[in-house]
């Protein structure tokens, strides 16, 4: 048996499709937009690509975006002014800051700074007291997270009673995954175990897992002899490995990737399978925007 592929790629597709009419409907029914700004401070590679493909995103969804990039040794006072300015915004829903700040500013200090019911990132302590008390009180699921979730219920998992193990208890995907597929409702219902790296017998817990997510960040962690034949596996975990040439120019080189599982021997086992890359990387974005649609919702009050 070859498990079925669930494709990041794919339901990320069908999601902002999802999005793109309730903005062209809401544009029409009340003359509004989702409003997301990103703060970019300095210019790391990384972040800026990454801010980049949300830029990229929300545009093509028709949201009203505003990039702001500062220069990386704007200081602590100035930057928290700054997001006081977009929490004050009528047209800004959704504030992003994006990390890591520069050495002398306090990313938990400025993260906390943004107004709870514009935090579209879910980080904000008010948003991980919501998730934790659950039903109509959580209104921004962490983006990697109901991601996640979104991908095990479109796939046709069967979640409500099923064994769920988590491998990794980051703040980030491990504890805030955990706490959604513990919930009371659609996509949840679940009996949820949390491993890490003081767990004993770690293996012990995987195989008894319906529904596996890894997000431990070690290439190659859980063995295939730790799947439940059948099980959901969800691999998070992007790890750089290597090089090679790129297929496009192969003078250029580009990094290769695995998952903290053996992609090509847990598809053997497993039930359903995502991949690395093209996994749950691409429902990111994705979910940040359908929390910034969502944060025009609730203002709206639909």
């Amino acid at each position: 048996m070859t498990a079925q592929i669930i494709k990041g790629t794919e339901i990320r597709d069908q999601i902002l499709e999802e999005i793109a009419a309730d903005v062209k409907e809401i544009k029409e029914k009340h003359n509004v937009v989702p409003g997301l700004v990103t703060i970019l401070v300095g210019e790391d590679p990384a972040s800026m690509s990454y801010v980049t493909a949300k830029i990229k995103t929300a545009k093509e969804l028709g949201f009203h975006e505003i990039q702001d990039t500062q220069p990386v040794d704007i200081s602590e006072e100035d930057l928290l002014g700054l997001v006081d300015k977009y929490n004050k915004d009528d047209s800004i829903n959704g504030i992003l800051v994006q990390l890591p700040l520069p050495k002398g500013i306090d990313d938990k200090k400025v993260l906390n700074a943004i107004d709870p019911d514009k935090d579209v990132d879910g980080f904000h302590p008010v948003n991980v007291g919501r998730l934790m008390i659950g039903g109509d009180e959580i209104k921004f699921p962490p983006c990697t997270p109901a991601g996640i979730q979104e991908m095990i219920v479109r796939a046709g998992v069967e979640t409500s009673g099923a064994e769920v193990v988590v491998v990794g208890r980051s703040n980030i995907v491990g504890k805030p995954i955990a706490n959604l597929m513990l919930q009371k409702g659609d996509g949840a219902n679940s009996t949820v175990t949390i491993v890490h790296t003081r767990t004993k017998n770690m293996d012990e817990h995987c195989k008894r897992a319906d529904i596996l997510i890894v997000a431990a960040g070690v290439a190659g962690l859980v063995k295939p002899e730790w799947i439940k034949p059948g099980a959901c596996v969800i691999d998070v975990g992007v790890n750089r490995v290597g090089e090679k040439p790129s297929k496009k120019n192969p003078d250029r080189m580009v990094a290769i990737l695995k998952g903290d599982v053996d992609f090509d021997e847990a598809k053997e086992i497993a039930g359903y399978i995502t991949p690395v890359p093209g996994g749950v990387g691409p429902m990111t974005i994705t979910m940040l925007m359908r929390n910034t649609l969502r944060s025009l919702k609730f203002k709206l009050g639909i």
